[in-house]
Order: structure tokens, then sequence, then C-alpha cells
């Protein structure tokens, strides 16, 4: 068991470097837009995070706040990224750019420094 976490975590990972990736290429080219792999990064992100969180609510000092937290801002994000991906918009408001990239920083922030 302790390998199928270790494999759910590594993906986890994976998928928020796509995210963050995309989104620092887009920043760094001033394109100010989101693309295909942090869609696909926001959907792995989801799918991992919910069985993560299947996982770690088997056992009995469970942090259910903090997964609640991290559903929640993973969500929003999924949305942030999604909606504009799929009316195939080249850009966004500067606005929403900048929030999508707090969110992922605030995300990470989470699940590092809330133990």
């Amino acid at each position: 068991m302790d390998l199928v976490h270790l494999v759910l975590r590594y993906l986890h990972l994976l998928g928020f470097a796509a995210v963050f990736g995309g989104w620092a290429v887009a920043w760094l080219s001033r394109k100010y837009g989101f693309n295909t792999a942090m869609l696909y990064g926001i959907a792995v992100q989801l799918a991992t995070g919910i069985v993560l969180a299947g996982l770690a609510s088997a056992e009995p000092d469970a942090n259910h706040a903090k997964i609640g937290v991290k559903a929640v801002l993973a969500l929003l994000l999924a949305v942030m990224i999604a909606v504009p991906v799929w009316k195939k918009r080249e850009k966004v408001a500067a606005g929403h750019f900048w929030a999508t990239g707090a969110l992922i920083a605030v995300t990470a922030g989470v699940a590092v420094f809330w133990q």
C-alpha cells in the first residue's frame, strides 16, 4: 500500500508541475493565457487528490479540514483554468491570470505548511 501511496503522490506532484510550469511559461512569454498542459495538470491533481484524500481518510489522524480546503482550492483552480481553455481563449484578463497564479501558490503553501 505504501508503493501505491507514493506513486499517487508522485503523480500529484507531476500535475502540480504541469499547472505551475504552464502558468510560468505563459507569464514569461507575456501571453497571459492558459494552455492544455495546465488543463491536464489540474485534471491529474484532482484525480490523484481525490484518491489520496480517500486513503488519508482511512487513517485515524486524518486532517479533514486540510483535505476540505485543498479540495475547494483545487476545484476553484480547475474552473479558472478549464473555462478559458475550453472556450479556446488565447488570453485571459490580467486579474484572472494573476489570481490563478496566486491560487496556485496558495494551494502549494497549504499542502506544504499545514500539518
